[in-house]
């Protein structure tokens, strides 16, 4: 295990910190942690002592941003730097510079990720514990619905910092897009598409001063968190409203010149789901999934077919039970198509996108 943990490089980002920063570093290397990277990420000047009181410690090194750019940032340079010039690194451990993670925890994520070296371990607390402040345990509890919901993925602490990554997921993680707190969002997502495996090792869950010492901003990182999760959401839900829109419209049409036609909901159906189906399409394999799968087309629109007629049919079938006329006929097509969403998606996102 000591060879191990040689080869690992524990990767620190810091922004403004406090004397807690030093406190980390003594209790890595008490661990036996023998390479620190600590990134000042545009603290400024009055932090100069702090972070070369943190250069002084055996086997630390000290990256510098002249302005700060974000964790997201920090993170990038120092795994860039790791690659450059750690060539015998097996992997990298993420830590907080502010206390919050004990040592023996870092360590214990450390021996897990020895036993699998080729996945990515999680430290995840516990955030049903009395101590746990409100803000970060309802953060929490909405980031893991969402994430379980619109991903697929289920884990336990969505915000944890300390993660274990082997080496060679390394240049993957470098094209991860963001440069603040939604990085490590973005990182969970990478994960998931390109099935990378991971675990969870349960930690101690620390907070001091009630977190007081996060820069973490709950409204605007979360809204830079969510936006990258809705994303998934966001063209389905402009394709369902297009496509109710025409699908009300076009049975208005349709009831008007043919009153009794039988066939008004399907063809209405049908026309609308061309439509929105087409611009529904686009924007999920250019923007939202960014697949280049060439078989993604065939695929979608067999799904498409399959969706069509379960909403053609369930709609015309409650309509004839309920006697509905044009309003209730959309209302109960909006009803159907909403729970046909719910599976649709989960079949996009495994099936028709995967990369």
């Amino acid at each position: 295990m000591n060879e191990f943990i040689n080869n690992m490089s524990v990767i620190l980002p810091s922004y403004k910190p406090d004397e807690k920063l030093l406190a980390v570093l003594e209790g890595l290397s008490g661990k036996g942690f023998h390479d620190v990277i600590v990134v000042n990420d545009g603290s400024g000047s009055e932090f100069d002592v702090l972070f070369e009181k943190a250069g002084a410690f055996p086997n630390v090194t000290v990256l510098t941003h002249p302005e700060n750019r974000g964790k997201g940032c920090a993170l990038k340079t120092a795994f860039s730097y790791c690659m450059e010039n750690r060539p015998s690194c097996t992997g990298v451990i993420t830590v907080d510079g502010d206390n919050q993670h004990h040592p023996d925890d870092i360590y214990a994520c450390c021996l897990k990720l020895s036993e699998i070296p080729d996945q990515i371990v999680l430290g995840a607390r516990n955030f049903s514990a009395d101590e746990v402040p409100f803000r970060s345990r309802f953060g929490n509890v909405m980031t893991r619905s969402v994430f379980r919901f619109a991903c697929g993925i289920r884990i336990t602490d969505t915000q944890t910092g300390l993660r274990a990554i082997p080496a060679q997921y390394l240049p993957l993680m470098l094209e991860t897009a963001g440069e603040r707190y939604e990085y490590e969002t973005n990182m969970l997502l990478e994960m998931k598409t390109h099935d990378i495996p991971f675990t969870e090792v349960t930690i101690r869950t620390i907070y001091l001063d009630d977190n007081d010492s996060s820069h973490f901003n709950p409204l605007k990182d979360s809204i830079k968190i969510y936006r990258t999760i809705f994303a998934f959401l966001a063209s389905s839900l402009m394709s369902a409203l297009l496509d109710i829109a025409l699908f009300f419209l076009l049975i208005s049409i349709l009831t008007y010149f043919m009153p009794d036609g039988a066939w008004n909901v399907v063809i209405a159906t049908a026309a609308a789901r061309v439509c929105s189906s087409l611009f529904n399409y686009l924007l999920n394999s250019k923007k939202v999934f960014r697949s280049k799968n060439k078989s993604s087309l065939a695929r979608y629109y067999l799904l498409c077919i399959l969706q069509f007629a379960a909403s053609a049919g369930l709609v015309s079938l409650a309509s004839n039970l309920c006697g509905a006329g044009n309003v209730g006929k959309t209302l109960i097509k909006a009803i159907v198509d909403t729970v046909l969403f719910l599976i649709s998606y989960q079949i996009q996102k495994e099936w028709v996108f995967k990369k």
